[in-house]
C-alpha cells in the first residue's frame, strides 16, 4: 500500500508508473487520501486532519480485506505509515518509511534546509524570494510558491533532469488544502494541521512490524543524517541510502528501491 508525500497535498502520481513494476509479483495499491487526487473532496478543507487521513488508511485497509498489508510511506506517507504501525499495528505487516519525517520540528528542518540550498546555490531565486517577503506575501502563495518550484529540481533530485519522470494531472496536488493544512508561511514557520501532527520519535521504539528507512544521498531537504535520526530512536529499523538519489528514490534508482523491497518483505 502506497501512501503519498509531496507534502499532505499529493496524490498516487508521485508513485505511478513507477510502482507497477512490482505487481508482477505483489498487489500495488495506489490510495489518493480524502480531498487528494482522484478522491472525493469535502465541503470545507478544514474537515481534512491527519487522524483522518490516518483512520481513513486503517478503515480502507479493513474494507478491502487486505490487513495485514506491506507499507511504503513517502513523504507525509511516512508520518501516517508511523501511527498505522503504532495504533493500528495488525493492520502493518511491514513499514518502509522513504525520506519521511518523524515530527514536526523535522518537517521545519526540511525547510530551513531548502532554504539554505536556495541560498547557496542559486542566490538569484533567493533574492526574488526574499524582495517578496519584504512585501509581506506568504510563501505558499502564488508568486513565492513560483520561486521555490523552480528550484526544486536542484534540492529534490540526484540529477534535475529526472523531476520531468514524474507525472502530472489537473488535480494531482490539492493546492488549496496544501496552506489549510501546512500553514500559510509553511516554509518559514509551519502552521496548521502540521503542526499537530505526534512527535512520533518517543514511540518509534515500540513498532514491532519490520520498518527500513530510505534515505538519498543528494536529498538536500531531508538529509541522510535526518533519516538517520529513525533508527537512533528504534535501532530495530534498518537503514539504507540510496547512492544516487535525491528525495525520490523510486524515480531516481528504482531497481534498486524494489530490489530492496523483495529482500525486505521476503525475510519479513
Amino acid at each position: 500500500m502506497l501512501l503519498s508525500g509531496l507534502g499532505p497535498a499529493g496524490s498516487h502520481l508521485v508513485f505511478h508508473p513507477f510502482f507497477s513494476a512490482l505487481a508482477e509479483d505483489h498487489q500495488v495499491i495506489y490510495v489518493d487520501l480524502h480531498g487528494r487526487g482522484r478522491s472525493d473532496h469535502p465541503d470545507e478543507l478544514t474537515d481534512l486532519t491527519f487522524r483522518d487521513d490516518v483512520a481513513d488508511v486503517a478503515a480502507l485497509i479493513e474494507e478491502l480485506g487486505l490487513g495485514p498489508v506491506h507499507v511504503y510511506g513517502f513523504s507525509y506517507g511516512g508520518l501516517l505509515g508511523q501511527a498505522l504501525a503504532l495504533d493500528h499495528g495488525h493492520l502493518v505487516r511491514s513499514l518502509v518509511l522513504a525520506n519521511s519525517l518523524h515530527s514536526p520540528e523535522m518537517w521545519q528542518l526540511n525547510h530551513a534546509n531548502i532554504n539554505r540550498e536556495l541560498a547557496n546555490q542559486a542566490p538569484e531565486v533567493w533574492a526574488r524570494i526574499q524582495e517578496l517577503r519584504a512585501q509581506g506575501l506568504p510563501s505558499t502563495g502564488p508568486e513565492l510558491r513560483e520561486q521555490f518550484a523552480a528550484a526544486t529540481k536542484l534540492v529534490r533530485f540526484y540529477h534535475p533532469d529526472n523531476a520531468a519522470l514524474l507525472l502530472n494531472e489537473p488535480g494531482a496536488r490539492n493546492m488549496e488544502l496544501y496552506p489549510v493544512f501546512v500553514g500559510a508561511d509553511v516554509d518559514f514557520v509551519i502552521g496548521g494541521e502540521v503542526a499537530r501532527i505526534p512527535d512520533f520519535r518517543p514511540r518509534l521504539k515500540e513498532i514491532t512490524a519490520p520498518t527500513m528507512v530510505l534515505a538519498g544521498r543528494f536529498d538536500r531537504a531531508l538529509y541522510p543524517q535526518l533519516q538517520r535520526e529513525f533508527v537512533l530512536h528504534a535501532p530495530q529499523f534498518q537503514f539504507h541510502v540510496l547512492e544516487r538519489s535525491g528525495s525520490f528514490g523510486h524515480v531516481e534508482e528504482p531497481e534498486t528501491v524494489f530490489a530492496l523491497l523483495r529482500e525486505f518483505w521476503k525475510a519479513g
